[in-house]
């Protein structure tokens, strides 16, 4: 008897049958450790245990190349079966990339010699690109190309990284790692300006699609990416108050884009609040980093953490929660654990944003503990989501 692609994909472990599963489930217990461990040794609580080149440089990394990029391999992996009509990774061949990533963070982690964390990190980033190439180019899906060259600047954004690293220049380590937030916030802005809009619309039966213009979207996407090339290139280190500009237009157009898109029926539907939130702090990263560049803001950090924290963090735990119910054969909404913890990490975000200007060791604290308890709720509800099989018996 001939064995069907459904009776084989139902052999496989449920947990790797899609990427979503793994990335997802172990990025967010990657993350929901990793902010902890970082105020800690803040703190000089870690003293005796110092990760691969350092804690500063190893929380820069870890959020960024770490962190974001799993839950975006997981989301892009997955999405890539829909965008293309082809099987993407699944089985053995999920569960190899799987461990290069998660090899590579305890090398981190474990303060393993360099040239193993170039290695590895370096590895895992080139399978994804090629996987993604393989499948978008022989469906010949020239929408999503810009996807491969945002990963493909990734890449080159954690090559720079490792060589500042390598030749002790500090410098080269935060412009990569600048380049590296900017072009996370692109593919925001690619996936964002389609998920949001649509999802808005689908999930308040509203008869007509929300607006969108090609032109805005185009721009700030291009504007968006320049941003990233302009770190990764050095150039921004000397245009000074002119990055000002840029910044300003990101948040005019973003403001503009997400007024479109709103709708106040959203409030009663948090999986769209939290996204349209999560697009929200996006704005407000890119008007602080304007106010920043012109002098108005003694340093970065609130500006930095407005995206990391706020956009970036924010962003994924909404997706993850969208994507891992829709792709598990579950009704999109919410449990009363993932509400809660939504409501929790925009309350992180206003500490570490806000809170921290008043008294700084309070807004710290208080802002790690409100992060690990959102993401430990999140973790509570979605274990068993996430490592069993879909309930409509799909193989997915």
């Amino acid at each position: 008897m001939q064995i069907t692609d459904r009776q084989q994909g139902l052999t496989i472990t449920p947990i790797w049958r899609l990427a979503f599963r793994p990335f997802f489930l172990f990025g967010m217990g990657f993350a929901a450790l990793a902010v902890p461990l970082w105020v800690l040794a803040l703190n000089g609580y870690l003293a005796d245990f110092t990760p691969a080149s350092g804690w500063l440089n190893w929380h820069q990394h870890e959020l960024i190349f770490g962190f974001a990029l799993a839950i975006i391999s997981g989301f892009l992996l997955t999405a890539v079966q829909a965008w293309t009509g082809q099987p993407s990774l699944s089985g053995q061949p999920l569960l190899s990339l799987f461990a290069i990533w998660l090899v590579a963070r305890g090398a981190w982690l474990l303060n393993a010699p360099l040239v193993w964390l170039v290695a590895l990190d370096s590895l895992f980033m080139l399978a994804l690109l090629l996987q993604m190439s393989l499948l978008l180019i022989s469906a010949k899906q020239r929408r999503n190309y810009p996807v491969l060259l945002i990963l493909l600047l990734l890449l080159v954004a954690n090559s720079s990284f490792m060589w500042g690293i390598s030749h002790d220049q500090p410098a080269l380590v935060q412009q990569s790692s600048y380049a590296g937030l900017w072009l996370i916030a692109a593919m925001i802005t690619l996936i964002g300006g389609r998920v949001i809009p649509f999802f808005t619309q689908r999930g308040l039966a509203l008869t007509q699609a929300l607006p969108r213009s090609a032109g805005l979207d185009n721009a700030l996407l291009i504007l968006t990416l320049g941003l990233g090339l302009l770190y990764l290139s050095g150039i921004a280190a000397v245009l000074g108050r002119y990055l000002a500009l840029i910044w300003l237009l990101l948040a005019v157009g973003h403001g503009y884009r997400l007024a479109r898109w709103y709708r106040s029926a959203i409030w009663r539907v948090p999986l769209l609040w939290s996204l349209q939130v999560a697009y929200g702090w996006l704005v407000i990263a890119c008007g602080l980093f304007a106010l920043w560049q012109v002098g108005w803001m003694a340093s970065p950090s609130s500006a930095v953490h407005a995206f990391t924290v706020g956009a970036m963090s924010n962003m994924i735990l909404a997706m993850v929660a969208r994507v891992s119910l829709g792709h598990t054969g579950r009704p999109l909404q919410l449990g009363r654990l993932t509400l809660v913890s939504l409501v929790l990490f925009n309350l992180a975000v206003i500490a570490r944003v806000l809170v921290i200007h008043w008294d700084y060791a309070i807004g710290l604290w208080l802002a790690s503990a409100l992060w690990l308890l959102a993401l430990g709720l999140w973790f509570i509800q979605y274990l068993p989501i996430l490592t069993r099989a879909r309930v409509d018996g799909h193989p997915g």
